[in-house]
């Protein structure tokens, strides 16, 4: 397949100052491609050209095969921008900026006149902005008043009047709030299913994973890397937009997950302040460089270090649930099965004719005692390693569970499935079953909860959140998720670490009417989702 857009070692100086310096790349028809990159890294410069706002001094673009000369016609060409600043003309209404050069006119005897059809253009206009979910007053205000978040929607229910091949999202993010980010997110993989290609320039990382099939990385205005998104994580993309020799995880000790994200926030401005004086100091002593070196080693030794703890703790917890697969086995094949024939045996004895009435009576009260440890042993079993997981997946056994818990702890549970959940790798389903365990126990022995409600649902293709909610006490607002353990609580803690080998986020809230809210956002491989 023949990329759609490709760029040539593009090159673009202000003054003196290089923005991109030859810098290439392809896209290819109905992919998504990340760009990634620290303030000045070049990925706004490279929106400007694509949409030929500014005219490189080196370098081409070629778009269906077809050499562009500057100045060129993006919209003709089917290549639309959106840009991180929304370009709008101050003195035109809303429906006059959002079809600003793709008006309505009016039809006559087969011809077209050049006599905007406003009626239309306004009903139209007031469908984009419902797809958006974003009101005005009144489609006649100018949007000089309107606010930066309201003039970014503008901008991007222009892009919706043309059926367009190629659209540049540069940054827009920054001026949305969290609800309309979700829904360009939304927006973008609508339109990838659509057959557009989207350049999507972000410095959010859990957007580009979220979206992107590829990320390309900038750094002081040059192409330095190309990743799969499925395929590399996002502290091999921090370490690249850092430019740190080892790309690794920098991940810190993991044994309390608030602990975890600060630590990794000061490794990563170690490593910038590292950076600086590396760069202050190339002119100083020798004494002053072995003391940026010795910093070097000590940062790489505390890597390696994190790393291998993160390798022990991920290799215990499957050896762990590994031991507990064949416990359960051993328990369900042999020692329920021996107790069974047992009580089989005994029920023979009960209903022979020559047995006494008192015989019978104490057999019957055996057979019900070994009844019950079957029971009991079952439960275990299911404690253990769920039986449904294995072959009926994470959500069967979910039900399963909540069900069979209800009936032990008298707590009623709402559990709510994404319905297009589907399998995903082994690891990860046990571990978001052993989490919603460990939520449950705490609920019944800490939070006097009389309801529960756990919700399980994909926020995008790559990013799965559980949430168990519950009426209860809540939590100290002082709380202090890393002295837990010194008081002996181990199942947040436990949650925790889960997350954090998981690279999820970990969050715990009071509710506003009452109880607890916890919160576990976990990446995994894309899986397709029905839109």
């Amino acid at each position: 397949m023949d990329p759609l857009l490709r760029a040539i070692n593009l090159s673009k100086s202000f003054g003196t100052l290089p923005a991109v310096q030859r810098v290439s790349f392809e896209v290819y028809p109905g992919e998504i491609v990340g760009l990634a990159g620290r303030s000045g890294s070049g990925k706004s410069v490279l929106a400007m050209l694509v949409a030929c706002l500014e005219i490189p001094h080196e370098g081409d673009i070629y778009f269906a095969n077809r050499r562009l000369q500057w100045p060129f016609q993006p919209r003709a060409l089917g290549i639309e921008v959106i840009h991180q600043e929304p370009i709008l003309a101050e003195n035109l209404d809303i429906t006059g900026n959002i079809f600003l050069g793709n008006e309505i006119v009016w039809p006559v005897t087969g011809k077209w006149l050049n006599v905007p059809n406003q009626l239309q253009m306004d009903k139209e206009a007031a469908r984009i902005l419902e797809q958006l979910d974003v009101q005005f007053d009144s489609l006649r205000e100018n949007v000089a008043n309107l606010s930066s978040e309201q003039r970014q929607l503008i901008a991007i229910a222009r892009v919706m009047t043309r059926s367009a091949k190629l659209i540049f999202v540069d940054e827009p993010t920054t001026l949305l709030s969290y609800t309309y980010q979700q829904k360009l997110l939304s927006l973008l993989q609508t339109w990838q299913q659509q057959g557009v290609s989207i350049i999507f320039s972000s410095n959010n990382l859990e957007h580009l994973f979220a979206v992107a099939d590829r990320i390309i990385v900038l750094r002081q205005g040059r192409h330095v890397a190309n990743y799969r998104t499925d395929e590399t994580t996002r502290e091999e993309v921090v370490a690249t937009l850092l430019g740190t020799t080892e790309r690794q995880q920098h991940t810190p000790a993991i044994w309390a997950l608030d602990s975890y994200y600060r630590a990794r926030e000061q490794a990563e401005k170690l490593r910038r302040q590292q950076m600086l004086l590396e760069r202050d100091l190339v002119a100083q002593d020798t004494l002053n460089q072995q003391l940026i070196d010795q910093l070097e080693e000590q940062v790489s030794a505390l890597d390696k270090a994190n790393l291998a703890l993160q390798a022990a703790q991920r290799r215990l917890m499957t050896e762990r649930e590994q031991e507990r697969k064949h416990l359960a086995r051993e328990l369900h094949d042999q020692v329920i099965q021996d107790l069974l024939s047992t009580n089989y045996q005994l029920e023979e004895i009960e209903t022979n004719e020559d047995a006494a009435a008192v015989l019978k009576g104490e057999l019957a009260n055996i057979r019900q005692d070994i009844r019950e440890l079957v029971e009991d042993l079952r439960r275990i079993c299911g404690n253990l390693r769920p039986p449904t997981i294995d072959s009926l997946g994470l959500g069967a056994a979910l039900q399963s569970y909540t069900r069979q818990w209800t009936e032990r702890s008298g707590i009623s549970v709402t559990l709510i499935l994404d319905s297009n959940l589907g399998r995903i790798p082994e690891p990860i389903e046990l571990s978001i079953f052993r989490i919603t365990q460990e939520a449950l126990s705490n609920v019944r022995k800490h939070a006097q909860a009389s309801s529960v409600e756990i919700c399980l649902k994909h926020t995008s293709p790559r990013m799965l959140m559980i949430s168990v909610a519950d009426n209860g006490l809540g939590i100290d607002t002082n709380f202090d998720l890393s002295v837990l353990s010194a008081e002996g609580h181990y199942g947040l803690l436990g949650i925790s670490e889960r997350v954090a080998l998981l690279r999820g986020r970990l969050t715990l809230k009071n509710q506003a009417d009452s109880g607890l809210l916890l919160e576990v956002e976990i990446p995994h491989p894309r899986v397709e989702m029905v839109m």
